[in-house]
């Protein structure tokens, strides 16, 4: 019998690369500790928790159940308070056999390592398309970065008003706009993060002079390269997929489930970083700029 059991629960969930990710890791680290991925839809999650026996450590979650499992969680961290989205669950047992669940976000700090990984550590005008979940993590990530101010381009610019909240919470200037106004737009961003779907294509392109000037970092990266990306690409730009998200969200969770700390290093961390970066599958995501289940607000893994 393993040690713990973990998951990553959502729907879709086939298509999940943490399962790989996640047992590289432990398999570095000499644990007997399982993880595997479980279709949970929505409006599951609560049977899926009652049913849970004591080996269970954590969960990664997906959308729609990073809101979900908000009612069940006895605390939550800064980050998670801050963009209303949980996407890692530590079940901590207690002395009278109850245990605690804590809810964190792994996104927002995978996303500025990522970032960092392909140069970018600071922004001053960030643009965000999207407006859900994920668009809130990369709000939190533009203010990490230095940013002043973020634009929010969305398909409902109703949809954005909790994203304008959160970046005036966090000092930053928000306007919005919607998709069908990109052609117009004659500010070249310091970067530009997608959150839209990998296959979603947009009503009409940036500027070729905005997509040549403005490093893109699209979330997706299954199909890769996204239509954004390669919109990006042909106008002689530079664009990152999110595969990198991944890793650096999957490598802060692992810290949560072993140490119940995300600042607190893994042992040997950087050996355990790189098997994990070996277990994704050589050609289905490139490394790095385009020359890095799909990662989207459907499908964000952890």
């Amino acid at each position: 019998m393993v040690e713990h059991r973990l998951a990553v629960l959502g729907s879709p969930i086939a298509h999940s690369l943490s399962p790989a990710l996640h047992a590289a890791a432990y398999s570095a680290m000499g644990l007997d500790w399982e993880y595997t991925a479980v279709e949970v839809a929505e409006g599951e999650l609560n049977t899926f928790l009652d049913g849970l026996t004591p080996e269970w450590l954590g969960l990664s979650l997906t959308m729609p159940l990073k809101h979900e499992v908000q009612p069940r969680l006895d605390d939550v961290d800064r980050i998670a308070v801050l963009t209303g989205s949980v996407n890692t669950v530590r079940f901590t047992a207690l002395p009278d056999g109850s245990r605690t669940v804590t809810g964190y976000n792994t996104d927002v700090p995978g996303l500025v390592r990522a970032l960092a990984e392909v140069g970018i550590d600071q922004a001053t005008h960030v643009t965000v398309l999207g407006a859900g979940a994920t668009a809130a993590s990369a709000v939190a990530a533009a203010a990490e970065l230095g940013a002043e101010s973020v634009e929010i381009i969305a398909r409902t610019p109703e949809r954005a008003e909790p994203l304008t909240a959160l970046a005036r919470q966090l000092g930053l200037v928000a306007t919005v706009r919607g998709l069908s106004t990109i052609a117009d737009t004659d500010r070249v961003s310091d970067l530009v993060i997608s959150t839209m779907p990998g296959d979603a294509a947009l009503p009409v392109e940036f500027p070729a002079s905005v997509r040549a000037a403005a490093p893109l970092f699209d979330v997706g990266y299954s199909p890769w390269p996204t239509a954004l990306a390669g919109s990006w690409t042909a106008a002689g730009g530079r664009a990152s997929s999110g595969r990198t998200m991944l890793l650096h969200q999957a490598l802060i969770q692992i810290r949560i489930f072993v140490g119940n700390d995300p600042f607190l290093p893994l042992p040997d961390e950087e050996a355990v970083l790189q098997a994990m970066r070996a277990a994704l599958p050589d050609g289905a995501v490139p490394d790095g700029a385009v020359t890095d289940g799909a990662v989207t607000d459907r499908a964000v893994e952890g």
